[in-house]
């Protein structure tokens, strides 16, 4: 388990050391949401009774501060050492494939919910947030964490240049997590985006997160744990997979 610290400590220092790239932009770019949403639709939107749209906001914020972090911390840790040619001295030493997911993931993880405290401190001040079932906040966080970091590490590996990598966070992340009901309920949707909704993952997260604050959902926290869990150990064997078939990592 030396390797698997070893790298992790490497992964959490790799954001650590530019905190002021990787946690404090991204916390200010969250704000930034809030207050442009909260001044235009205060009073025009009104999504559970009893509940005011900014405090709708702000879970959704956090969660997809969370989930954006989580997916860059892996990724470009990954596409920075390919090209750059650093990868031969992660490949070199006595690490399991195992060790490797779990050290890349778990710093993801870790980076994707320093930045949601960051952004929960930035906000709860200005909103009277709930916390109806802190449980199934810390849940969401992790899993919500793990498969974005799971899907930056298969982003991080299939890439072989920026550009690419560009094109996956802009054509299916940055598409999954702004129409996961960050900004509205899905039932507000029109019958043909409430049903494409339903099989976006993301929305899981995010609905199943903002129920810890509120004990309101879309959908039962249940369903959404199910959904989420399921897709995080399916993610998490296709991504062992290619680490243990050194796809595109090993010449």
């Amino acid at each position: 388990m030396h390797g698997f610290r070893t790298l992790l400590y490497k992964e959490v220092l790799r954001f650590w050391k530019v905190g002021f790239q990787t946690v404090a932009a991204p916390v200010l770019t969250a704000l930034l949401y809030l207050l442009v949403f909260s001044h235009t639709l205060e009073r025009q939107v009104r999504v559970y009774e009893n509940l005011s749209y900014t405090s709708f906001l702000v879970p959704g914020l956090i969660m997809m501060s969370v989930l954006q972090n989580a997916f860059a911390n892996s990724s470009s840790s990954l596409i920075q050492s390919k090209v750059t040619g650093n990868i031969i001295f992660v490949l070199l030493p006595p690490l399991s494939y195992r060790e490797f997911f779990s050290a890349y993931v778990l710093a993801a993880v870790l980076r994707g919910a320093v930045v949601g405290f960051g952004v929960w401190l930035g906000t709860c001040w200005m909103v009277d947030l709930q916390y109806a079932a802190p449980w199934w906040i810390v849940v969401f966080t992790l899993l919500g964490g793990g498969i974005l970091g799971a899907l930056g590490v298969i982003a991080g590996i299939w890439a072989d240049k920026f550009d690419q990598l560009a094109a996956f966070q802009n054509f299916i992340i940055m598409p999954l997590t702004f129409l996961s009901g960050v900004f509205f309920s899905i039932h507000s949707l029109p019958a043909f985006w409430h049903g494409l909704s339903r099989v976006n993952p993301v929305f899981y997260m995010i609905d199943g997160f903002r129920y810890g604050f509120f004990g309101r959902s879309d959908v039962s926290p249940w369903i959404s744990f199910a959904v989420t869990a399921c897709f995080f150990l399916l993610l998490a064997a296709a991504t062992l997979r290619m680490l243990a078939r050194g796809y595109k990592l090993r010449g």
